[in-house]
């Protein structure tokens, strides 16, 4: 503890600490004449004598000591549990807190509420199964049952036991008037990727079917369902899954680009491929529709035609991705000095592309390579979206 956190505790402690005294000189005639002549209880003086001699736990262990748990210093001793928590120091906090709830002169309310800060204590401690029960408690003795409902679902989350996630997340709609329809929708999608890890593809598509009917814009059901159709060669229906993703969240057409395109070539339909990625691309951008394109243009047309293409696109919407691409076309037909001078700025183009964030959270902005449906920062569901721009799609 530093210098300016334990001056935030003495000054927190001083009042109660002449209380202390007082109390004190009351119940023990021993004291009297010390305490009636400083206002104040010896063990204050010990404990800033631990602070002089720079032993803070000890000075804070005998500032605890001293207060007495009553209706004048609930509200202290829950400040102290607080402050220790905000701090990382949660073995103090939660001896606080443990001490208060031992105590028989507390009331329902003062006892509650000390509850509802210990099950805060366990939670920062890692101590799950401890701050459930907790939780539960208040649940049981309704009280506090807004707050304990969400630190119960915050619990099922970490746990990855969705069921009872979607449980409280109803209760709290009602508790509370939130709409979670979308997180819940998040759930059924969690259940669907445990159910197709299983081979439970009949319980992966009614798990599918509540998250849409939660939720019908829902990107990540939709993306779940067409994986599931692709698997069973229903490659139509699948195409249709995938391509309800446009009128949900535009922003994630990219992700399902190299899938859609699977299916049109299963089912033998590559000009209508051609057609609909020249339409995305004319309506939204993004560098994996411009690339897909081109792959397909070279395949139907020739190389020269693909370079082209690309060459006139990437001259509209610049990305270090498409340079990237561009430059590997060009390279396979230069020879000598200058394929080595495009090898150099390729190898810069590549390194710009290792060090660049692929997603972002739209709410906190975390950034990442990988698609996250649940922010890894603040634990918020489908905000984490691909990045746009010269350095992205």
């Amino acid at each position: 503890m530093n210098g300016s956190d334990l001056l935030i505790l003495i000054c927190l402690l001083i009042p109660l600490a002449f209380f202390s005294g007082w109390w004190v000189a009351r119940k023990n005639s021993r004291q009297k004449i010390l305490e009636s002549s400083t206002g104040m209880n010896p063990d204050y003086f010990k404990g800033l004598n631990y602070v002089l001699n720079e032993q803070p736990d000890k000075a804070i262990e005998v500032f605890i000591k001293m207060l007495e748990v009553d209706s004048e210093t609930i509200e202290t001793h829950l400040a102290l549990g607080n402050l220790f928590r905000r701090r990382g120091e949660v073995d103090r906090a939660i001896r606080i807190h443990q001490n208060l709830i031992a105590r028989p002169n507390l009331d329902k309310e003062q006892r509650s509420l000390a509850l509802l800060e210990l099950g805060m204590d366990y939670m920062r401690s890692g101590l799950l199964d401890r701050a459930e029960g907790l939780f539960k408690q208040l649940i049981d003795l309704d009280v506090h049952t807004t707050m304990a409902s969400k630190q119960l679902l915050s619990i099922y989350q970490q746990e990855k036991d969705w069921d009872n996630a979607i449980v409280y997340a109803r209760r709290l709609e009602t508790i509370s008037g939130e709409g979670f329809d979308p997180i819940i929708a998040q759930y059924y999608c969690e259940l669907t990727s445990e159910n197709l890890y299983e081979g439970n593809a009949k319980e992966a598509k009614e798990n599918l079917r509540k998250a849409l009917n939660m939720d019908p814009r829902c990107v990540r059901a939709s993306i779940l369902e067409a994986e599931l159709l692709q698997t069973q060669s229903k490659y139509k229906s699948a195409l249709k899954a995938y391509k309800r993703i446009e009128k949900q969240d535009a922003e994630y057409i990219s992700e399902v680009i190299d899938p859609i395109l699977a299916c049109y070539r299963n089912l033998g339909q590559m000009q209508e491929a051609h057609q609909y990625l020249q339409d995305i691309l004319h309506k939204y951008g993004g560098i994996s529709c411009l690339l897909s394109l081109t792959e397909l243009i070279i395949e139907e047309q020739g190389e020269e035609a693909g370079l082209k293409f690309i060459s006139a696109q990437l001259s509209k919407r610049p990305t270090v991705k498409g340079v990237d691409r561009l430059l590997e076309y060009v390279m396979s037909k230069a020879e000598g000095e200058i394929r080595d001078n495009l090898g150099t700025i390729k190898e810069l183009t590549a390194k710009l592309l290792n060090k660049r964030s692929v997603y972002r959270c739209q709410q906190c902005g975390f950034d990442a390579k990988l698609l996250h449906w649940q922010c890894p920062s603040c634990k918020n569901w489908a905000t984490v979206k691909p990045v746009y721009g010269v350095e992205g799609e």
